[in-house]
């Protein structure tokens, strides 16, 4: 496989089976990704991969949290008041994602059901957090975020797949006292790693890409 095909392959996963995933293979994974660009080679990037027991620990008090009301987040994912075409790109895709499971726009506990999924990793059998000092600042952020795409990646070539949980954000003291966080440090976001249920309806989601001349500018070619 090339890197076009793991590109091409790569979709955020959101139904997994059970199969495990061995020790072996998430080291070599996070070992290779190490290789993933920084600047001034910061790699300010940590990790925490949780598997078996430990994972499941760690579902059950986030469940329980979730239930509670949740906690502060550690940050926005998106901007309060997205504009456009931002807005629209991400209505599109929520439209196209509970379409592939029949749930109505009005369906708004179905809705809630399905986004709670992600406290269980979608069921896949790894849990990856990754995390960074809190003094650091965007550019590292982006480092950090060249990292999981070389995660992704990997996982995919090694015949694995993923998804990127931003969503534990939403829960950042709860992860923080299971993985021993120190403070000075942040909670980035969540993976989910492991093997795609190809039987499932949300498995076919393919979100839409705009075309070329939507986001480039080619000059003097």
């Amino acid at each position: 496989m090339n890197v076009s095909q793991a590109v091409d392959q790569r979709i955020s996963v959101r139904a997994f089976k059970p199969d495990p995933v061995s020790g072996a293979v998430v080291r070599e994974i996070l070992e290779v990704a190490a290789r993933a660009p920084s600047g001034g080679n910061l790699q300010p990037w940590r990790v925490h991969a949780l598997a078996g027991e430990p994972l499941a620990r760690l579902k059950a008090a986030a469940m329980q949290k979730m239930a509670a009301g949740g906690e502060e987040p550690e940050y926005d994912v998106y901007p309060p008041n997205l504009w456009d075409p931002f807005r629209t790109r991400r209505f599109v895709c929520g439209e196209d994602l509970y379409a592939t499971l029949g749930i109505a726009r009005e369906d708004k506990a179905a809705r809630l059901r399905q986004l709670a999924k992600n406290v269980e990793f979608f069921g896949a059998p790894v849990g990856l957090f990754f995390t960074l000092d809190r003094k650091l600042g965007p550019p590292q952020w982006a480092d950090l975020g060249m990292f999981m795409q070389t995660v992704m990646l990997l996982a995919v070539e090694r015949g694995l797949d993923t998804c990127a949980q931003e969503f534990w954000a939403r829960l950042p003291q709860t992860v923080a006292g299971f993985i021993d966080l120190p403070r000075d440090h942040m909670l980035f976001s969540g993976m989910a790693l492991g093997h795609r249920d190809e039987t499932a309806p949300i498995n076919t989601l393919r979100t839409r890409r705009e075309p070329l001349e939507a986001f480039a500018e080619l000059r003097g070619f």
